[in-house]
């Protein structure tokens, strides 16, 4: 598995995760309150944070670990070339980006019409970040079958 590839299934982990918690913690709030009428930025941007946070510190350790396997099976050398992108790389990144842009682009006419309606902030703001998430994911889940399929 490329370096790449490894980085992608760790962004796709974080991703998931994020939104899964964010949607949990939200829903679990549900019964107390109307879901417009909760407090739900801080949660969204600290769910955001630990999010980006949690994929590069997974990047970091799947990448040690990688490291270390290779290492110990003699597979890589210290001083191995295995962490530049080449253009089957570059191919389905650009792939995946492509796909993804449109996805959001698509996406967000959901958020545009929940705004021309006049909708409550929470209702804007959580659509804006679904597509958001559902992009990531799906650009993400195209790059990782253009690396087992090809493109």
């Amino acid at each position: 598995m490329s370096y790449e590839e490894r980085g992608h299934w760790v962004y796709l982990v974080a991703n998931v995760l994020g939104f899964v918690a964010y949607a949990t913690f939200l829903l679990g709030r549900a019964g107390s309150l109307p879901l417009a009428n909760d407090v739900y930025v801080p949660a969204l941007l600290w769910t955001i944070g630990i999010a980006i946070a949690l994929s590069i510190a997974g990047r970091i350790g799947v990448e040690i670990a990688a490291r270390i396997a290779g290492e110990m099976s003699g597979e890589i050398a210290i001083d191995d070339d295995a962490y530049t992108a080449d253009v089957r790389d570059r191919d389905i990144g650009r792939l995946g980006e492509y796909v993804g842009g449109i996805v959001l682009g698509v996406g967000m006419i959901v958020p545009f019409v929940l705004t021309l309606a006049e909708f409550d902030y929470f209702w804007i703001g959580n659509a804006i970040y679904l597509v958001f998430a559902f992009s990531a994911f799906v650009g993400t889940v195209v790059k990782l079958v253009a690396y087992r399929r090809g493109i």
